[in-house]
């Protein structure tokens, strides 16, 4: 099973590179995690911030597995602890299908990528900056699974 990282936004930051990488690289190789970047629609003078986001969210979808488990990140979403999210890794591994996380650029995500998801997941009812949703999205994935596999490196 493969877990797909789907996010609007390109040239990140290095230190959000070498987070991101830095829990993705510790992923087991039957449970992979890949980032696949979007570009964010240019916004010039007076957007069409609507246009722009279903412009978006398009190109999230085509990014897409036609069977993939689509988990939008979402305030609205459903908040998950750790051991639940560990659960919900369980549950998906079961299932077979790969998972991908949808992750919008700075107005959030379109209707169609909302409507396309299997579950809503809220991080935080804070607002995140979306280069660290990457890692931190990472990092909990990699703290998930260690969890279902009793590693030290959960300590909770």
């Amino acid at each position: 099973m493969r877990l797909r990282l789907v996010c609007v936004g390109q040239k990140m930051p290095e230190w959000v590179s070498q987070g991101y990488n830095e829990y993705a690289r510790r992923m087991p190789p039957e449970l992979s995690l890949d980032l696949v970047e979007i570009p964010l629609a240019h916004r010039g003078k007076n957007p069409d911030i609507p246009r722009l986001m279903q412009r978006e969210g398009d190109a999230i979808l085509s990014a897409l597995g036609p069977r993939d488990r689509v988990i939008a990140l979402e305030v609205g979403g459903r908040n998950w602890s750790t051991e639940k999210l560990a659960g919900q890794l369980e549950n998906w591994q079961l299932d077979g299908r790969d998972v991908s996380f949808l992750v919008g650029g700075p107005d959030g995500l379109a209707n169609i990528c909302r409507d396309r998801a299997d579950q809503l997941w809220s991080l935080s009812a804070l607002t995140l900056p979306h280069p660290l949703v990457r890692i931190l999205l990472a990092e909990q994935l990699y703290r998930a699974w260690s969890v279902t596999r009793n590693h030290p490196y959960h300590r909770a």
